[in-house]
This record gives structure tokens, C-alpha cells and sequence, in this order.
């Protein structure tokens, strides 16, 4: 069975919308500083540390991509982007981006831990509201 982890873009978050392009380059970026990690303990710590690539189908161009890897530990994770109406505390309704990560039913456990790290990541780049695989929330933008 699939799970799903949900980072949402509120009001507070630092931008309100997102593309698959941009989450593309979070991606490559998140890439980019685990290898820096490797290079300053000396130890081929990228293709450990985040051990997927990128991959995208036709019909999900703009919509969704996924991360594949080619390790024994690691399958594939899913992410996409999308909209949603929300109803505020005053009563009006707005669209609210969020980003979907989901595992698939051949997801690893080392997927699962993965796709927290990442989902982590993001939400604090975008100080959004992250709702985690299990249920929990975690809030990185400014609360009042």
C-alpha cells in the first residue's frame, strides 16, 4: 500500500506556488551539498546520502516526476505538485499549493527514511507545513 507525505505552502511560507522545475532544482541542490558533505570527510558519501536520480514520464511532465535509484536498499519515491482549495478561520477560500511525496507499495524502508529527510528539507527551504507519513505535522514557517 502506498503512504503519502503532504508539505503545504500557506500564507506565511516563503513563496505560494511551486513547479515541478523548482522542486527539479531543490533536488539537484540537496544533491549538490550531500556530495560537499563526502568532500569534507574525505568519503564517497554521495551515492549514499541521497542515492536516486531523476526520472520523468510524458504524461507527467509539469504534474509529477520520480526519484529511482539503483541501489538494493532503495526503489523509487514520487513526487508531484498540485492545488488545493482551503477555507481560512474568516471564512473565504483560497488555493493552496502543496507538494505530494508518495511511496509506492515497492517502497524500502530505506525509501521511507529518505523520502523524511527530503520531505524535511524542502519544508524548511519553503517554510511550509509538513505532514509527515505518519500523521505527525511539522511547522517550519513563522507561527503567530
Amino acid at each position: 500500500m502506498s503512504s503519502n507525505a503532504y508539505i503545504k505552502l500557506v500564507p506565511s511560507s516563503s513563496q505560494q506556488a511551486i513547479s515541478t522545475d523548482d522542486l527539479k532544482d531543490l533536488f539537484n541542490y540537496y544533491k549538490e551539498i550531500t556530495a560537499k558533505t563526502g568532500d569534507q570527510v574525505d568519503w564517497n558519501y554521495e551515492n549514499s546520502a541521497f542515492p536516486y536520480d531523476l526520472k520523468e514520464k510524458e504524461d507527467g511532465k509539469g504534474t509529477w516526476f520520480y526519484l529511482q535509484s539503483s541501489q538494493d536498499r532503495y526503489n523509487a519515491i514520487l513526487i508531484g505538485v498540485d492545488k488545493e482549495t482551503v477555507v481560512d478561520e474568516d471564512g473565504t477560500e483560497r488555493e493552496q499549493s502543496y507538494i505530494q511525496i508518495t511511496l509506492p507499495p515497492t517502497a524500502t524502508a530505506g525509501d521511507k527514511g529518505k523520502a523524511n529527510e527530503f520531505s524535511k528539507f524542502i519544508g524548511k527551504k519553503l517554510q511550509g507545513e509538513l505532514h509527515l507519513f505518519n500523521g505527525r505535522v511539522m511547522y517550519f514557517y513563522p507561527r503567530k
